[in-house]
């Protein structure tokens, strides 16, 4: 081998080296946080409640996701108007075996026809979500396998085409959909490729009100919907179809989100809005999001938002 090849194999080498110490950082970010100064403290526990099932296995559901449970795009949906109330059940533990589930009338509609993109209909979304939950049921997904409940459990809030990278190769579709409880949310991130759930991640939502939280709040969990691997960092795929899913109180009635070339009025769906758009350039800076009350004015702008990330990892 010339010294010119040894060389051009030991930079690829170095390359790669970089790429794997960038990956592992990221996932000890989202296991454990730097820490941060008091008063910012408690609001940080409160987060890391809220993530503490998506931390401990959805991030690595995404880095070795095993294909469990077919779904296809084709054919009649299971998907049905009526939710109940579920038994409250967020356990990363795996089941032991699979625990029968009745028979499902299906998930709740989303608010507005907004919140179901690319051709995907709410038959097909509600049979993906069906199908996430038994992957997850049988312990695959490591999120709530004991009991993640059952379709009806369920409202959408999203369905849209997810675009493939380094870390998650070939375009899919993900599924967002939210359990309510009468005091707790636990939401639902699941992601199918190629006919098959290749991952499910949960989270669910403290009721801790934090004095300077503001009337906008968007989970650190969702950052998959909006962000390729870091793996691509300035080399994503485009156009990316890009989703945000957060919280909204009721003082807010309008919700805008920009996001490099692009732009989205959000829809409002009980307590949530959703945003989505398609990016056509690379960008480094995370959704702008801005809420206004009924009256037109500003009452939250996330460059204002101490708690939210801005930047792209």
């Amino acid at each position: 081998m010339s010294d010119e090849e040894q060389r051009r194999e030991a930079q690829s080498e170095r390359d790669f080296e970089e790429q794997v110490r960038e990956l592992l950082a990221e996932d000890a970010y989202a296991i454990r946080p730097s820490p941060v100064p008091y008063p910012a403290i408690r609001r940080r526990g409160v987060v890391e409640r809220r993530r503490r099932v998506a931390a401990a296995g959805a991030a690595l559901v995404t880095l070795a996701a095993m294909p469990v449970g077919a779904y296809a795009l084709s054919g009649a949906g299971r998907g049905g108007d009526t939710a109940t109330t579920p038994t409250p059940s967020v356990s990363a533990t795996r089941a032991a075996s699979p625990t029968p589930s009745p028979t499902s009338s299906g998930p709740a509609r989303p608010a507005t026809a907004r919140q179901l993109l690319d051709g995907i209909t709410f038959e097909q979304a509600a049979d993906g979500l069906e199908d996430c939950l038994d992957f997850d049921r049988s312990g695959a997904g490591q999120v709530r396998a004991a009991d993640p409940g059952t379709p009806d459990d369920y409202r959408i809030l999203l369905a849209m085409r997810s675009t493939g990278d380094s870390n998650a190769p070939d375009d899919g579709m993900f599924v967002v959909a939210v359990r309510e409880e009468p005091a707790q949310q636990a939401h639902l991130i699941c992601r199918i490729t190629n006919g098959q759930t290749q991952g499910v991640s949960g989270f669910a939502d403290d009721t801790d009100v934090i004095p300077d939280e503001g009337p906008v709040f968007v989970n650190p969990n969702v950052g998959k919907l909006y962000q390729q691997s870091v793996i691509d960092r300035g080399n994503w795929k485009l156009p990316f179809r890009w989703g945000v899913v957060g919280t909204v109180e009721p003082s807010v009635a309008e919700v805008r989100v920009s996001y490099g070339d692009s732009s989205s009025e959000a829809a409002l769906d009980h307590g949530f809005f959703v945003a989505s758009g398609v990016l056509n350039q690379q960008v480094t800076v995370a959704p702008h999001i801005k809420g206004y009350d009924a009256g037109g004015r500003l009452i939250y702008d996330s460059d204002d938002d101490k708690y939210y990330q801005r930047t792209l990892p």
